[in-house]
């Protein structure tokens, strides 16, 4: 069976061209590597975090994991629903990579329902997530989720009987404030791209992916991403956190305990927290599903040292999964399965708060100031206003 895409418009032609020409670009600066251009992180502009990230210092330095974006964005003005202007995306986490469908354990929970993640029923009721976390606007998820199935397929043939069965998870944040959310621009093939392009390594933050035409306590938000280190007396093992925030009110917006938003309260585009967040959570440590449970709820944390206060127009849900006790989830028989003990998983519960306050704040400075739907234009969060906030509280980790 195939999952080859309808033909493709001119418009979407034109997207695609956009997303393979910033593609090339980012292959070539990656020394063929096909890591992204360098920008500054939130550390990099003296942010105080505490806790050890990883080398990359994104949910990739969990072993296996893989992460891959479409980026779509044409159009400008006034809009025109099926037209544009087009600013949106799908982002897709592989817990173990292209190369291997090996099933792992998992956990989700919702701080708050205004949203939308596909499949959590059975994943709540198995503890097994199977197959890719992706994520794009609220409109799209169902064409991602149908596409998620034929990718499968793709990858695992039905067998002789004919049996082929998927549940996937694809979540959502609403990205209409500057995309034509309407016109469902997303298509099979832009999920295809995201499973295919997936990597490890680097990871791409701000205005990509399903991240595109998001905002973030009303500065341009997206996606962000970070990673803590256990040291080896505690396990060594690796947690790291993608997230895509939309969510907050610039009032609210708290970085490194610092009331960022006061400090820079111009240009707000909101009057409600109407937005949300999806966070994904990724472990190499041997936990079952009803810790990855908890270590999801342990997101909502790092979530409200940003200032979240989870409002009622948003979509707080998160999911977490662990890449050890591979093929614990597949076979026949009985399967020995290793975990680590309750009373060992604080500094997990920390190092999950420490990597999602992070990425929160690395989508923000990653992003870039974008002009979408009806001209609508949400800044980026300026880094040199940033470092002055932090440093008239005397939180800049670094000299000028």
């Amino acid at each position: 069976m195939s999952y080859a895409p309808e033909p493709i418009s001119a418009t979407t032609m034109k997207t695609l061209t956009i997303c393979h020409v910033l593609g090339a670009i980012l292959f070539i600066a990656g020394a063929g590597s096909a890591q992204p251009a360098a920008k500054p992180r939130a550390r990099d502009l003296g942010v105080p975090f505490d806790g050890t990230p990883g080398q990359f210092n994104a949910i990739t330095d969990v072993k296996g994991v893989e992460v891959g974006h479409t980026t779509l964005i044409s159009g400008s003005g006034k809009l025109k629903v099926g037209t544009g202007p087009v600013r949106t995306g799908v982002t897709a986490v592989l817990p173990r990579g292209k190369a291997s469908l090996d099933p792992v354990f998992g956990g989700w929970f919702s701080l708050n329902g205004n949203g939308e993640m596909t499949g959590t029923t059975w994943l709540e009721e198995s503890g097994v997530l199977d197959g890719p976390v992706m994520i794009t606007n609220t409109h799209s998820v169902g064409v991602v989720r149908d596409a998620v199935i034929a990718w499968r397929i793709k990858q695992a043939p039905p067998d002789a009987e004919g049996y082929s069965w998927s549940l996937p998870i694809v979540a959502e944040t609403a990205d209409d404030d500057l995309n034509d959310m309407n016109g469902f621009h997303v298509k099979p093939e832009h999920a295809f791209q995201a499973l295919d392009s997936a990597h490890g390594g680097a990871a791409e933050e701000g205005n990509v992916g399903g991240g595109t035409g998001m905002i973030c306590n009303e500065f341009k938000g997206g996606i962000g991403t970070s990673s803590r280190l256990l040291p080896a007396k505690l396990g060594g093992y690796t947690v790291g956190v993608l997230v895509q925030c939309n969510y907050g009110r610039r009032s609210q917006l708290r970085i490194a305990g610092v009331p960022v938003g006061k400090e820079i309260p111009d240009h707000t585009v909101r009057e409600e927290d109407i937005g949300s967040i999806i966070i994904v959570v990724a472990t190499d440590a041997p936990l079952i599903p009803t810790q990855l449970k908890r270590l999801a709820r342990r997101a909502a944390l790092g979530l409200a040292r940003d200032g979240s206060f989870a409002g009622d127009g948003s979509g707080d849900i998160f999911i977490a999964f662990s890449t050890a006790n591979p093929h614990a989830a597949t076979g026949k028989g009985v399967r020995e399965v290793k975990m680590l003990p309750n009373e060992q998983m604080n500094p997990i519960f920390l190092a999950t708060v420490q990597a999602t306050e992070e990425a929160i704040v690395n989508a923000m400075v990653a992003a870039e100031t974008m002009k979408g739907k009806n001209d609508l234009e949400v800044i980026a969060l300026p880094h040199d206003r940033l470092r002055e906030a932090l440093k008239k509280y005397n939180r800049l980790a670094q000299p000028e």
